[in-house]
């Protein structure tokens, strides 16, 4: 059975994380390209928030005995496959995931115009990740 204040806690801190995301990108491009703190700020946000989604598929998948899964990506597989979520977001969510390892593990150089873009017009796929979630486990 789910522990549904785990969920509910996940849930709360992907919303703060949004949200701080949302009142520091009101930037420019330039601004946040030049401006390491900013940028902190906002990847930090965002990568925490990704991480909250895949703790709490994690979560899910663990307690609701789904299978385990080779790769975080595939614990969002088997979300689709428990029809928790539909093939679109999981194929942002899986999209997040590689951008949060790109955040984590420095794999490579980040191309800080598309993490721009991401950041301005992209992240509210998290948001509807959780509400999906959230009306599944019926927590809406």
């Amino acid at each position: 059975m789910i522990d549904k204040n785990v969920i509910l806690d996940k849930a709360s801190g992907i919303e703060r994380h949004l949200k701080r995301i949302e009142n520091k990108r009101s930037i420019s491009l330039d601004e946040f390209i030049n401006n390491i703190d900013v940028q902190d700020i906002l990847l930090f946000n965002l990568q925490v928030a990704i991480q909250n989604c895949i703790d709490m598929a994690s979560h899910i998948i663990s307690d609701e005995n789904m299978g385990v899964a080779g790769s975080t990506s595939e614990i969002f597989y088997l979300l689709q496959e428990n029809d928790y979520i539909n093939a679109e977001l999981t194929e942002k969510i899986i999209g997040a995931v590689g951008l949060r390892n790109l955040l984590v593990h420095e794999y490579g150089h980040l191309d800080l115009k598309k993490v721009y873009d991401i950041i301005q017009n992209d992240v509210n796929y998290l948001r509807n990740f959780v509400v999906t979630v959230l009306k599944k486990c019926g927590l809406e």
